[in-house]
């Protein structure tokens, strides 16, 4: 299987604002497509279906020449903390959504938008997320899959379609909505303009896809109740199917629409996992891997050393977009590798903050595949499952995220092959017990981790 990416950069203008040009998308989009075709070209010329993955919530804004009117406000934008706080107070709101009204959703932003500028309000005709965005582009069509629409606060998540109220609670209209569309449901085809810009054949389709934690489920086949994952990206998420809609939003656990008709998914996310060690990095002047090149291939028990990954605030379970992180415990003996474990138990720690509150929603797999770019290292996983006291199971090399979920749903919408067909599970490698002499070690230092979010909100 032949795979190609870019990379390019957040604009992150003060603390807590995050931006990106839609146009370093398609940009992307192009780059890629052209290292695909030097690859194998003939892979390209048969190829007849896109599906789409995308970060969740980001608010791309559109007049009424479909012209982008705005950078894209990203998902670990925080700066509706006000307006997001606001909403949340209407007690229908989550129980119409299912979920807390975070900043970093997609309708605080508007509202924060229409009350700092009121001018650019005025023109939105379309909001898109990411992903549809993209769809946009290749098709000149507005749609959004339910899995990316749970994310926006404006749609009912148990029946799967826009909620008049949620619009009119922060002052939007249904014709700025797209269409909306299972995942896996032929959304529109390529247009003949962008067919030849791009170099692939005319025709062919495109489905509606997925936002990026649900196409990742489909990409290693988590799709039904007792299934789960654990993703050490730049942020961190637990996440487990659910064969019904079952929220509890209270709890700050994420209900959303899984790309799947009639199933939900449930997560917990923390905005800091791989994007923790990269600060350290930063900081440190070393890669990632030359920092882990201190640490054991094997674990053997919490450092002194403490760290709290909020670096962009925190979502599940705290609901905070002040909370900051930082280190305790640090000594004269602290050093380089030291501080380094402190970083990947601080995640693990995190994480399990997350299933403590996804068990009080519904039971928790026995079992999670671990995908994102931390699973490459043995040591974070250990600490991972020794702190959730859960095994980890590990694929074998290959591309298990949102890509390969969006190529599923394409395959699903343009064949119409049974779903447990294309969306199965990856073959293991290797799967990573709890480490049993230590699992009630991590479970005291997570008890101790636990307590410090209080004292952090009266230093912040």
């Amino acid at each position: 299987m032949d795979s190609a990416d870019y990379s390019y950069s957040v604009k992150s203008i003060s603390s807590g604002y995050n931006e990106q040009d839609p146009r370093d998308w398609i940009a992307a989009l192009k780059t890629t497509i052209g290292k695909l075709k030097k690859k194998n070209k003939s892979a390209i010329s048969r190829l007849n279906a896109i599906g789409i993955a995308g970060h969740m919530h980001g608010a791309t804004l559109l007049d009424k020449n479909g012209e982008i009117l705005h950078p894209c406000i990203l998902w670990n934008d925080t700066r509706s903390y006000i307006q997001a706080s606001a909403l949340d107070q209407d007690t229908n709101l989550r129980s119409i959504t299912g979920n807390i009204v975070f900043p970093g959703f997609t309708a605080p932003k508007l509202l924060w938008i229409q009350q700092n500028k009121p001018e650019l309000f005025g023109k939105v005709a379309k909001v898109l997320l990411p992903a549809s965005y993209l769809g946009y582009y290749l098709t000149g069509d507005f749609f959004m899959d339910m899995s990316d629409a749970a994310g926006t606060s404006w749609l009912d998540v148990g029946n799967r379609c826009w909620s008049d109220y949620a619009l009119d609670s922060s002052n939007m209209r249904s014709d700025q909505m797209p269409d909306l569309l299972e995942g896996s449901q032929i959304a529109s085809s390529v247009s003949n303009f962008i067919a030849d810009e791009l170099g692939i054949p005319s025709g062919v389709s495109v489905v509606a896809g997925a936002g990026d934690n649900a196409a990742a489920a489909c990409g290693v086949g988590i799709m039904r109740e007792g299934q789960g994952f654990v993703s050490i990206g730049t942020s961190g998420v637990l996440l487990t199917a659910r064969d019904v809609y079952t929220p509890l939003a209270q709890s700050a656990v994420h209900t959303f629409c899984h790309a799947i008709p009639k199933t939900w998914y449930q997560m917990g996310v923390i905005l800091s996992a791989t994007d923790s060690l990269n600060w350290l990095s930063n900081v440190t002047g070393k890669s990632p891997i030359e920092l882990s090149a201190g640490l054991n291939r094997k674990i053997n028990g919490p450092s002194p050393e403490k760290f709290y990954p909020y670096l962009s605030g925190e979502r599940t379970p705290l609901n905070d977009a002040h909370i900051r992180g930082g280190f305790v415990g640090l000594s004269t003996n602290s050093n380089q590798t030291k501080l380094t474990q402190a970083v990947m138990e601080g995640v693990a720690f995190a994480l399990r903050d997350c299933m403590e509150v996804l068990k009080k929603a519904g039971p928790c797999p026995d079992q999670l595949l671990a995908i994102g770019g931390g699973s490459r290292s043995r040591f974070w996983l250990e600490t991972i499952a020794t702190t959730l006291n859960t095994t980890i199971a590990c694929p074998i090399d290959g591309e298990y995220g949102a890509a390969m979920g969006a190529a599923r749903l394409a395959i699903l919408g343009k064949t119409g092959e049974p779903i447990k067909n294309i969306l199965s599970q990856p073959t293991i490698s290797e799967t990573i017990e709890p480490r049993s002499d230590l699992t009630d070690l991590y479970c005291e230092a997570f008890t101790t981790y636990k307590n410090a979010p209080f004292h952090l909100k009266s230093i912040q």
